[in-house]
């Protein structure tokens, strides 16, 4: 018995010895820690999607029974419907917001403009800077993530690249009231891309249960801990921002399918089926509870869907040259729009933003009060036009004061039966600037001088304003632009075939489509979307012609934006198909000077601190050697995971000891006398046990 009290002894003090780091070891975790700093928030890191079928995995398989199987199943279907509430009411809580803003905007400047428009214009700016700065400090102070469209960083995490910051809580916050300014403030951008990032971020905070650091987690929540499931909850709330933002559920399907992903499986389908469904449902009844008159300024404006199936019944096979035309202009202003906001962000981040946080908030709010002077001052210098003969049957008013819905907005006019068409799409919200272009039955409301000068004043604003610190989505610009010059086009067509039903709003639609086209490289889904948002079906081959021609125009010269904005942001995205040059490369040939950096089986610690200080790769082989000595490939270890095991190391040599109140600074050598203290005295007692027996 006194054999066995020594030799636990023994091996007590050896286990806690053996815990106890050397000076050698102690100086390689110090700079483990500033390995991990260093690489904490720069750069990307691979995710690792690929289920690996090793004897852990078939262990833990084999313990899970059928009833497991079954919860977990109940579970993504759980999380599915969670997604889909929790992006809807994002979606209108934005839309409410920025409706009102922008309503009660309007509302005050209209109100002040009948006495003094000096007045009224510095009232506007004033409102519009407000909003704006509070969007670009939001973004700079908060959540720096937040900034953009967000679908570059999307599409990068679902194809196995995670960026640092983009699904943290403080990110979807920033999203959120950072939208709500930068659209309230009267930006030239949209807030479809934002809600996509936002549906992403609720999906990836309710797959890992939470946030940890805001205490607002929940260990019922936590069940899926490996990037494959997360990744699924990531396209379902990705499909739901795009359902959210356009009311177009099918449309978010295709979305998730043809843009942000690399991968598809038939159950993955109709969890994101699912997911846009219970989206569609939850914004209709936000909707329908609105009309009540509940949301202030929130009337018919707000949820995109721009209604035209009461607009041009057929068309004939003459029409089909113009509207080929509008394809081959969408696809060359889309290519230049690409190739101008890459040169401006490229500069931006070479130059500008590399200054600070500081020169990102004073550009925001110069564009802001560009942009405000713009809307205000170019329709001050447009003559106002007298009002059409009243149609009951159209239900259309005129004129109607700004910021309200519908056309014929008067301002700055003599008379009371005139109105100012640059005004009508230009001091107005950009949905109800969308819906006046779009309007069937309202033949030669605009001038083409008038869609001529916004065209080119927006596009410039469009150009400038992306890239800002703000959260900024390209979806609602690039239908403002297309349509602009597709009722261009209509107005000639209308002039020129001398026909009575054709309709300038269908054209606007087509430039619409075709702008988008060429920008973003979209066929399918934005096809499918188009037609959710104007509910006419009939247009549907019309549309398909146009985004064909303005896809193939476009490729020609560039790539989409998406592509182009996450090549400039360093995502490595591996494209779907290799190019020509690379079909007879090897491996070692594209490696290039770069050499695969390997471990062992079994590895020092002073060896993986050597090589993570010495490289930048994120993914180390792990080799082994056969009985003939031949080597083997036996898996791989990621940077991240290297990272968090000399953390946990690191986290142990400067935890506080039990007999230590003030923490773990003292030095190593008072530890080893505490230690060798403790043995001491355990030895002493067992002297004097054997003394006593």
């Amino acid at each position: 018995m006194l054999a066995n009290h020594f030799q636990n002894g023994i091996e007590t003090a050896r286990l806690v010895w053996s815990r106890i780091p050397n000076s050698e070891e102690s100086q390689l975790l110090d700079d483990a820690v500033g390995i991990l700093k260093k690489n904490d928030g720069g750069g990307v890191e691979s995710l690792d999607y690929e289920v690996i079928e090793n004897f852990a995995y078939r262990e833990e398989q084999a313990q899970r029974g059928k009833l497991y199987v079954s919860y977990l199943l109940v579970v993504k279907w759980f999380f599915a419907l969670l997604i889909g509430i929790c992006t809807g009411l994002a979606a209108v809580v934005i839309n409410i917001a920025v409706e009102n803003f922008a309503g009660w905007k309007f509302s005050v400047t209209f109100n002040i403009i009948q006495k003094s428009y000096i007045a009224g214009f510095v009232v506007y700016v004033l409102i519009n800077l407000a909003l704006v700065f509070s969007s670009v400090y939001i973004i700079t102070q908060f959540a720096p993530a937040a900034a953009g469209s967000g679908i570059p960083e999307i599409k990068g995490y679902l194809n196995g690249v995670d960026i640092h910051g983009i699904l943290l809580f403080r990110t979807l916050i920033g999203k959120i009231f950072g939208s709500i300014g930068s659209v309230g403030g009267g930006l030239a951008l949209g807030k479809e891309g934002p809600l996509v990032h936002t549906g992403a971020c609720i999906a990836s905070l309710l797959g890992q249960g939470g946030s940890t650091k805001y205490h607002l987690n929940s260990r019922w929540f936590q069940v899926f801990k490996s990037d494959r499931d997360r990744r699924d909850l990531v396209t379902c709330g990705c499909a739901a921002g795009v359902a959210a933002a356009f009311r177009a559920p099918v449309g978010g399907v295709l979305f998730a399918l043809e843009e942000v992903t690399s991968w598809w499986r038939s159950q993955l389908m109709w969890r994101v089926f699912f997911t846009s469904a219970v989206v569609a449902v939850v914004v209709r009844a936000a909707m329908g509870w609105c009309k009540s008159g509940k949301c202030g300024h929130f009337g018919s404006g707000g949820f995109i869907i721009w209604d035209i199936s009461d607009g041009q019944e057929d068309y004939s096979f003459a029409e089909l040259f113009p509207m080929a035309i509008i394809g081959v202009i969408g696809g060359l202003l889309g290519s230049l729009f690409n190739q101008l906001t890459l040169y401006i962000t490229t500069w931006r981040r070479n130059h500008l933003h590399k200054k600070g946080s500081r020169v990102k908030i004073i550009e925001a709010c110069l564009v802001s009060i560009l942009t405000s002077a713009i809307s205000f001052g170019l329709p001050l210098l447009r003559k106002c036009s007298p009002c059409p003969d009243s149609d009951l049957a159209s239900g259309i008013e005129c004129p109607r004061p700004p910021g309200m819905y519908g056309n014929y907005v008067n301002f700055f006019c003599s008379k009371d039966k005139e109105y100012n068409d640059l005004a009508t799409i230009f001091f107005n919200t950009q949905d109800d600037a969308i819906r006046n272009l779009f309007s069937a039955k309202t033949i030669n409301e605009y001038s083409s001088q008038s869609l001529l000068t916004f065209l080119v004043m927006f596009y410039a604003l469009a150009v400038i304003t992306f890239g800002t610190a703000v959260p900024a989505g390209q979806f609602v610009p690039g239908i403002m632009i297309g349509s602009t010059y597709g009722r261009l086009v209509g107005m000639f067509v209308v002039k020129y075939y001398r026909r009575l039903n054709i309709e300038e709003g269908t054209y606007a639609l087509l430039g619409a489509a075709s702008f988008l086209g060429g920008s973003m490289r979209m066929t399918v889904s934005l096809c499918v979307i188009m037609v959710e948002i104007s509910n006419n079906l009939k247009f549907l081959p019309l549309i398909m012609l146009v985004l064909l021609i303005s896809k193939a125009v476009g490729d020609a010269f560039n790539e989409g934006i998406y592509e182009e904005q996450a090549q400039l942001r360093g995502i490595p995205l591996l494209e779907s198909r290799p190019k020509y040059e690379m079909r007879n490369m090897t491996a070692k040939e594209a490696c290039g000077s770069g050499r695969v950096v390997s471990f062992p089986r079994v590895v020092k610690v002073s060896d993986v601190v050597s090589i993570l200080r010495s490289n930048k790769h994120n993914g180390f082989p792990v080799i082994d050697h056969t009985r003939s000595g031949e080597p083997l490939v036996i898996g791989l270890v990621l940077r991240s995971h290297l990272l968090v095991i000399l953390q946990s190391k690191v986290d142990f040599q400067h935890s506080p000891l039990p007999s230590d109140p003030r923490g773990g600074g003292r030095s190593i050598r008072y530890t080893i006398f505490s230690v060798n203290l403790v043995l001491g005295i355990y030895l002493l007692f067992l002297a004097h046990h054997v003394w006593l027996v």
